[in-house]
């Protein structure tokens, strides 16, 4: 079979060409969209760009990370799952979290699999590797807890830490068991993926039309909307069906295998997928791929892929996780579909950071079903290299989503009066100069606060679900408050309600769509949030570089707001000073990101802005992760070579007793763990007094043989 993924467009800047300060670039921007993809298609069950277009933009950001390993940060999207919940209904937070998977397009990516597989583990070329392989369904993912067989609650995956309750809701899935029969652990979490069949999908749109309601883009969808409605009778109605995948936490274990487990769940009455087989060589794994390929458009429901797992069980615990996704699977991804479109206009959007992002209009074109209308055109290099223009025909792409992404320009249908697209020179909105600097792929406004759009933006993100989460403020009010001039900067957000009540005759309350009981809510929820988390408020500052798990590692390693700002403002004075260096020494933290947050702190006006807000709220101290371990909130740092296990094996079971694992020695290290051929961090251990131990010392110390 030809390779599927031939007609997946690939970037004219390989990554192993890009220099450091493009390759810093490109993953700002790639940050920035990924993150808005992620909650679209988390929170709002309304995906922006195609199945594939969001794999190639994550895998073109893990493939510069793997160039670039000293722009990896603890904020780097590989170490983030979905988004955070949309706040309609109430949290459930994942006493296991419910991890994504990392992405396989083609066969050399399932041998490097295999290859990362044994290396990890330490296996010969002649160590069988059993995998299971099973359909990728296309739905949305949940996790629902039995204790002493009883069904007590459910969850959506949500940001893969704390999901929204679906308990109600899921319970009137007919198939899924209420009460367990047979012989079940006390503790029971079981993990699946709801998803609504070809045939219920077309006939709840057939219903949708009749009763003059907007039609769903697709049962992905359909599922995902039925399955978080607020009214449970609704869900009843729509027929959805499951395949139970996994299981989180237990308080016992069912087999010793992934096939076994999953043979478990299914006698104790949950419906797994039939389709579902071990194979132990990538010819298999092809095989099954490709055989599976050919079978999609007749199947009852959407898939988007295979599934692998390791089916050792006792090997998929060595393995571990990423902060993502675990080691021991991997999705081995569908290609795109595609259709040809005309595009009617390109426009600019300007994005918190002040990026230009163009944007084609396309004429409406149904792509696999979905109408679609829209698509990104990232940045002016991809517009060059596409020489893309109004009124070209174009192909597009997707693969069971809404927006697609642009594969190539028909020059034979090209309109005789066609010109290129100019990029603007100036911002569209603030009308300040735009301006790429030197290595940059981004165009940025110079206007900072003083455009509309990055402080709308920035005030939107502040408010967000991750930062501050403040019901009945969502973009359409800030975007109303800041046009009325009532809310320019954060701070004025908690002052709303004291300048309201003090201006009777030009109050809220005399606004069109204003209610009573909507400002009641509205300042309730703000009030609500005087008290915010530590890393919640990192995160939600907008830092450039700073995304939401490097929030929570900075939180995490400083504890308190005032240890935190006051060393952050320390480490701006001098790059030869502790504070630097401690920075410096977090994992994962590197140059680009220290300097993002140094000039932060160092800005007079964001100092300004932090005085007036911390007039209004409170941060509370992060709270440390609880763990037995005698090495937890201890910083360990590894050197030489080991014997007894792997390096990436000692650093992911480091991680997973509390331990905070870095890459260089400095006074804030507790232990060195130093192989064989250990050089000059040894060396700075001794110099600093840090306490040294030998493999098998660590092995004791954290309960392995020694």
């Amino acid at each position: 079979m030809a390779d599927l993924f031939s007609t997946i467009d690939k970037t004219s800047i390989a990554v192993e060409s890009l220099t450091e300060t493009e390759a810093k670039s490109e993953l700002e921007r790639l940050t920035a969209e990924i993150i808005l993809h992620d909650k679209a298609y988390y929170q709002d069950d309304a995906p922006t760009v195609s199945d594939a277009e969001y794999d190639y933009l994550r895998q073109r950001y893990l493939s510069i990370e793997q160039h670039f390993p000293e722009l990896v940060g603890n904020g780097s999207l590989s170490k983030k799952v979905g988004a955070a919940p949309a706040g309609r209904f109430s949290k459930i937070r994942h006493t296991v979290p419910m991890l994504s998977l990392a992405n396989a397009f083609s066969r050399e990516d399932i041998e490097d699999f295999f290859i990362r597989i044994r290396k990890f583990l330490g296996l010969s070329k002649e160590e069988i590797v059993t995998l299971s392989c099973e359909p990728k369904i296309d739905g949305l993912s949940f996790s629902v807890r039995y204790e002493k067989g009883v069904l007590s609650q459910a969850a959506t995956r949500g940001d893969g830490e704390e999901g929204e309750d679906i308990t109600s809701n899921i319970r009137t899935i007919t198939t899924l068991p209420q009460k367990l029969e047979g012989d079940f652990p006390d503790v029971l979490e079981v993990r699946g993926e709801v998803y609504m069949s070809h045939a219920d999908f077309q006939s709840l749109n057939i219903l949708q039309e009749k009763a003059g309601k907007k039609l769903f883009a697709n049962p992905r969808n359909a599922a995902a909307g039925s399955l978080r409605q607020l009214d449970s009778s609704i869900t009843a109605k729509r027929n959805l069906k499951y395949f139970a995948y996994g299981w989180g936490e237990l308080s016992s274990g069912l087999a010793d295998t992934q096939e076994g487990n999953i043979k478990r769940l299914s006698s104790l009455g949950f419906v797994t997928n039939p389709r579902l087989e071990v194979v132990n060589s990538v010819d298999s794994l092809m095989a099954y791929y490709n055989g599976l390929y050919a079978e999609r458009p007749v199947l009852e429901y959407d898939i988007d892929g295979i599934v692998y797992k390791i089916n050792r069980l006792d090997w998929q615990q060595r393995l571990g996780n990423v902060a993502r996704a675990p080691r021991w699977a991997i999705a081995h991804k569908f290609p795109a579909e595609q259709a040809k479109t005309v595009i009617e206009a390109i426009d600019i959007q300007v994005g918190r950071t002040g990026a230009l992002t163009p944007v084609a209009r396309l004429a409406p074109v149904t792509v696999g079903g979905v109408v679609v209308s829209n698509a990104t055109l990232h940045n002016q290099d991809e517009i060059t290299r596409l020489d893309v223009r109004v009124g070209d025909c174009i192909t597009i792409q997707r693969a069971g989503d809404v927006i697609p992404q642009v594969v190539c320009v028909d020059l034979s249908k090209r309109p005789k009066k066609s010109y290129p697209f100019v990029f603007p020179k100036k911002c569209p909105v603030c009308g300040s100069c735009a301006v790429r600097e030197e290595g940059e792929v981004v165009i940025r406004c110079t206007g900072g606060l003083i455009c509309e759009a990055q402080m709308i933006e920035r005030l939107c993100h502040f408010v967000s679900r991750d930062a501050f989460d403040i019901d009945g403020l969502g973009n359409r009010q800030i975007a109303l408050f800041h046009e009325r001039k009532l809310i320019m900067e954060p701070a004025d957000i908690f002052t709303l309600q004291v300048r309201d009540e003090a201006n009777q005759l030009t109050s809220i309350s005399n606004w069109e769509g204003f209610g009573k009981k909507s400002i009641e809510n509205l300042f309730l929820g703000i009030n609500a949030r005087r008290n915010i988390g530590l890393a919640r408020f990192i995160f939600a500052l907008g830092i450039r570089h700073i995304g939401q798990n490097t929030a929570k590692i900075l939180a995490q390693n400083y504890v308190s707001w005032n240890e935190f700002s006051s060393s952050l403002r320390q480490a701006g004075k001098d790059k030869d000073s502790l504070p630097y260096q401690n920075l410096l020494a977090i994992d994962g933290i590197g140059g680009v990101v220290a300097q993002s947050l140094i000039d932060f702190f160092n800005e007079h006006h964001n100092q300004k802005l932090l005085d007036d807000l911390l007039e209004e709220i409170t941060i509370t101290d992060a709270e440390l992760a609880v763990n037995d371990s005698l090495v937890t909130g201890k910083t360990v740092v590894f050197t030489g070579t080991l014997v007894q296990t792997t390096r990436s094996e000692a650093k992911a079971k480091a991680e997973s007793l509390g331990a905070k694992v870095s890459g260089s020695v400095s006074k804030k290290t507790d232990y060195l763990v130093a192989g064989e051929a250990a050089g000059s961090k040894r060396k700075k251990a001794d110099e600093l007094g840090v306490t040294i131990l030998s493999e098998q010392e660590w092995l004791v110390l954290t309960g392995g043989e020694g």
